[in-house]
């Protein structure tokens, strides 16, 4: 089966909005073995709409669309897609009566406004499609040839649960029992190693990767390396994907720190769990970016005791026991500042491990010596301190991104027993 995707919604040609819908829905899909064989966006113009849809079916047949199912006047999807199919609209009292028992239940009042009834207009021999998630309802329209075409509302949340509960099992019974081929991928997650290298190191094993096809995804974060297989069945395709995955996993070594969507900083708390320590953090340019990391990941309360963020001189010196004579004579952005900032937070916190963070993040700032993307960093394991200093690329926010994840790494290698 091949699908077409259309996305709708002036925020997304505009640049506002990143069509997330698009890309959930063409990796679901393919998991079952459909095609997306194409994705539209379209804004919220009537004419738009239909013309994209009224295409995409004489092509495919099977049309899915998000976004443009809400009470505005910009909410178009439905009309313009009824329009396709040469069908009028009518009144559903049943979504109109569910609206207004929502609308009194939220205890925004007793009078549902006008607006609010346009979601209960849908095209004529239309199937509802129920919206656990929201107050728009899903469409299903199909018309005499078997063409298909199904509505979801654009927010995410709404939209993903809807896909899973109403669409996707739409989709399974028109492909049937039979053996289906799909588009399985597995990614193994890479820190602290440039693409280049990373490339290099793979060289050796590429051609055992069983046709799989093996892309290089760098970021702030390192290189991801996504496994994709083709035509195989699902048992087939997750066995292979997952010998290649260990195979890049032992040649890549300490550089590999998890697989799919694995955070670097939940695998540093698994570590201190195991280890029965506790961590705390002192920043300076990252300015609370590393704890940040830190507190996202659930139950990390258990092993995170906190941290201080040392931005000014004075907060490294009267919190943290930064000697004035360090700041003088290396300047605040230096290996040995860092590592009087983390003996200091480890020993104010009474924490196994601390790991500070200093740097230059930039756009001004920078000097001769110390350019912009100079950032120092100190790791205290009970009283055993390294430093390093690293030389971050890319703007202000990909240098403090890229400090937060390299520190977490420095934690990790440690921990791990690598030099």
């Amino acid at each position: 089966m091949n699908i077409e995707l259309v996305t709708i919604g002036d925020e997304l040609l505009l640049g506002f909005t990143l069509d997330s819908n698009g890309a959930h829905l063409a990796r679901e899909l393919a998991a079952i073995g459909v095609a997306v064989v194409r994705r539209t966006s379209v804004g919220d113009e009537a004419e738009a709409i239909t013309a994209a849809v009224r295409e995409a079916l004489e092509r495919t047949g099977a049309v899915i669309t998000t976004g443009g199912l809400g009470p505005t006047s910009d909410d178009l999807t439905k009309p313009s897609i009824a329009a396709a199919f040469g069908r009028g609209m009518r009144l559903d009292t049943d979504i109109l009566e569910a609206l207004r028992a929502r609308w009194i239940a939220r205890g925004w009042g007793k009078t549902l406004p006008k607006a609010n009834e346009q979601q209960a207009l849908v095209p004529e021999g239309a199937t509802i499609l129920t919206n656990r998630h929201g107050s728009a309802p899903g469409i299903w329209l199909e018309d005499e040839r078997s063409r298909w075409v199904a509505m979801l509302p654009g927010v995410p949340r709404e939209m993903r649960g809807m896909f899973a509960e109403e669409v996707l099992p739409k989709v399974r019974e028109r492909l049937g029992s039979g053996p289906t081929s799909v588009v399985v991928s597995r990614t193994v997650r890479t820190t602290g190693i440039a693409e280049s290298l990373l490339a290099d190191t793979l060289k050796p094993i590429e051609s055992h990767l069983a046709g799989l096809s093996l892309a290089f995804l760098p970021g702030w974060a390192g290189v991801d390396l996504r496994l994709t297989s083709r035509g195989r069945g699902t048992t087939d395709a997750t066995a292979i994907l997952d010998a290649a995955a260990a195979a890049l996993t032992e040649t890549i070594g300490p550089f590999a720190y998890g697989s799919g969507n694995d955070d670097l900083a939940a695998v540093v708390l698994a570590q201190l769990s195991t280890n029965g320590m506790t961590l705390v953090v002192a920043e300076s340019c990252t300015g609370g970016m590393l704890g940040a990391r830190v507190t996202a990941i659930p139950g990390s309360s258990h092993f995170f005791l906190g941290g201080v963020i040392a931005y000014a001189n004075e907060v490294k010196t009267t919190h943290l026991g930064v000697g004035d004579d360090t700041l003088i004579k290396f300047g605040a952005v230096s290996e040995e500042a860092a590592r009087e900032m983390a003996i200091g937070v480890r020993a104010r916190y009474r924490a196994d491990v601390a790991v500070a963070i200093t740097g230059v993040a930039g756009p001004d700032g920078g000097t001769p010596e110390k350019p912009v993307g100079t950032v120092c960093f100190a790791l205290d394991v009970r009283g055993a301190v390294k430093t390093a200093r690293r030389q971050m690329i890319g703007d202000r926010e990909e240098v403090r991104q890229r400090s937060a994840q390299w520190a977490l790494d420095l934690v990790r290698r440690r921990l791990r027993g690598d030099s």
